[in-house]
């Protein structure tokens, strides 16, 4: 049968079908003066990873729950293959979705064996169809050695690895993970990661990802949709979204800036590290020029910029910098290579790389 081991090796069961799920202006609100969804139009297309991206609060966890059927939402619709799941005159119970969920906390069930749990929610099978079926799914994550155990004896990668387990044996036609690597401390974080896609990319079910964090959004999705106070800021791919940030907030969720307040003036907007290219904004606009920490190379010799360093951290691979700059009010920092500067170096020259430098109209939003 596809999906069982042969010496220990995972197999690569695949999902009966992948979906697409779409979201059609839905807004979420407690109250008028809590409003957690505003308006929010996305979609993840079939076997595709879509991450959730945003701070804590800006309505990521809630549209998990409202795919999955656990929350109502205010207004709009849910649709899994064109086919409405929830709106205005349905709204289907989570059951009845071929929607699998998987826990920030694993929600495992200490007094179950592994193979129990994971045979926990095969309720339409035979109790033996149940356990072939689980058995399958423990071992496309490589655990089937500890279908007798019970949960306490694993570490936090391998509960998570049970909890996929669980939410892929009914083989749902849409996967949803709130924050599931948030528990692993950072070691295990990465290796877990990897090889949670691997499984998702064999069992190729559509998947929702949430997740507060940049990096792992860029490691993990084929496309991110960012989130702010219950809006989406934007969608598209990694390098779409660190490329082309639509905003300051989006080009600050990506990476750390020295943010410069300046005017637009002949197309160009002037900095206290230099000069900058702004041809659409209007003539006297407000800007917000902003600079990426790897927007600078560093010189004791020559460069664009004068510089004295403030401070210098070391972090192995780069280094730190805060530099007061004649003109900036407040230190300007740089992440360099480690070796571009001697440890003496005090009075140096900056060049900054223009790949790295965006400039917005001024609107008061913060990154």
């Amino acid at each position: 049968m596809a999906g069982e081991t042969k010496n220990g090796t995972r197999v690569t069961a695949g999902v009966t079908f992948a979906a697409r799920l779409a979201f059609e202006r839905i807004s979420h609100e407690f109250s008028p003066s809590a409003v957690t969804l505003r308006d929010v139009s996305l979609s993840a297309e079939p076997g595709e990873v879509l991450c959730l991206l945003g701070p804590s609060g800006s309505g990521k966890t809630t549209l998990l729950r409202i795919a999955a059927g656990i929350e109502p939402q205010t207004r709009g619709r849910v649709l899994l293959n064109d086919r409405e799941i929830a709106g205005p005159s349905v709204f289907l119970p989570p059951e009845q979705r071929s929607i699998g969920l998987v826990f920030q906390d694993f929600a495992l069930f200490p007094h179950l064996t592994i193979l129990d749990n994971v045979r926990f929610g095969l309720t339409a099978l035979s109790r033996e169809e149940a356990r072939k079926e689980a058995i399958i799914s423990l071992g496309r994550v490589g655990l089937e050695s500890y279908a007798n155990a019970y949960p306490h004896v694993l570490s936090g990668g391998e509960q998570q690895r049970v909890a996929l387990a669980r939410a892929i044996a009914p083989r749902p036609a849409v996967l949803l993970m709130d924050e599931p690597f948030s528990g692993l401390d950072s070691r295990l974080k990465d290796s877990v990661r990897a090889e949670t896609l691997a499984i998702l990319r064999q069992s190729r079910a559509t998947a929702i990802v949430v997740t507060h964090d940049a990096e792992e959004a860029m490691r993990m999705g084929d496309r991110i949709a960012l989130l702010k106070d219950g809006g989406l800021v934007q969608v598209g791919t990694a390098e779409e979204l660190y490329q082309r940030p639509a905003d300051l907030f989006a080009a600050g969720f990506f990476s750390e800036l020295n943010i410069f307040d300046s005017r637009a003036f002949e197309g160009a907007v002037d900095t206290p590290v230099g000069r900058f290219a702004a041809p659409h904004l209007a003539e006297g606009a407000k800007a917000s020029v902003a600079l990426r920490l790897s927007a600078f190379d560093v010189s004791d010799k020559d460069g664009e910029v004068p510089a004295r360093v403030v401070s210098r951290h070391y972090l192995g691979v780069v280094e730190l910098l805060e530099l007061a700059v004649p003109g900036a009010d407040k230190p300007v920092r740089a992440r360099v290579r480690c070796g571009a500067l001697s440890g003496t170096d005090r009075d140096i020259w900056l060049t900054v790389r223009k790949s790295d430098v965006l400039v917005f109209e001024r609107t008061g939003e913060s990154a």
